[in-house]
């Protein structure tokens, strides 16, 4: 099978084939944008420093140094995901206003994320956890940082990346949650095996 690679700007085009469960890789451009940006656009109404329109963001808070303040350089250490629902009462809008097609984050999201994915052609990806420094080798320069005065993990730091990955596509433009799903076929097998174990721990008072 051939390696899935989206680069950004990303189109409805390029997402239609893609499915729950399948593993792509991004490269082009990505940006970290977590809680306090996504409050700022939805909740403040503040226009984002940067264009997302067929962009893609990542739920990280990363670890960056400084190489030179005055011209702006930096070096990314490590950027590991942080956890998507933490983001889901404004992922729905957020999808919406800035027309951004592909989410990274830590594990799954809700009914919002996957009505805007659906609506807007969206995904919703999961970064392998633990891998934050594996996905600092991916990027190949930090071209700007807005909004610092965040703080380093909520400063939107834009990327430049090259085969970012491996990224596991949880939620598709079709709506499918690859979690909601999971979540059926292990509460069957739940079932099935708790009636086996009783069986045979019946004693046990």
């Amino acid at each position: 099978m051939a390696k899935k690679i989206l680069k950004t700007p990303i189109t409805d085009e390029d997402l239609k084939d893609i499915n729950i469960g399948d593993i792509i890789y991004l490269t082009g451009h990505i940006v970290t944008c977590r809680d306090v940006a996504h409050r700022r656009l939805i909740e403040e109404k503040r226009k984002l420093p940067v264009k997302l329109e067929g962009g893609a963001i990542f739920h990280a808070g990363p670890i960056v140094r400084t190489i030179d303040e005055n011209k702006e350089t930096y070096q990314m250490i490590s950027i590991g995901p942080t956890t998507s629902m933490r983001m889901e009462k404004f992922e729905e809008d957020f999808i919406k206003e800035t027309g951004v097609k592909l989410i990274v984050g830590k594990g799954g999201m809700g009914e919002g994320t996957m009505r805007g994915c659906k609506e807007h052609k969206a995904i919703h990806c999961v970064f392998p956890a633990g891998c934050a420094v594996i996905a600092a080798t991916q990027v190949e320069e930090i071209e700007s940082a807005d909004w610092k005065d965040l703080g380093m993990p909520e400063t939107l730091w834009k990327c430049r990346v090259k085969e970012l990955g491996p990224l596991i596509v949880s939620i598709d433009t079709k709506g499918r949650n690859l979690f909601e799903e999971n979540k059926i076929i292990f509460n069957e097998k739940k079932e099935k095996a708790f009636e086996e174990i009783s069986k045979h721990v019946g004693f046990i008072k």
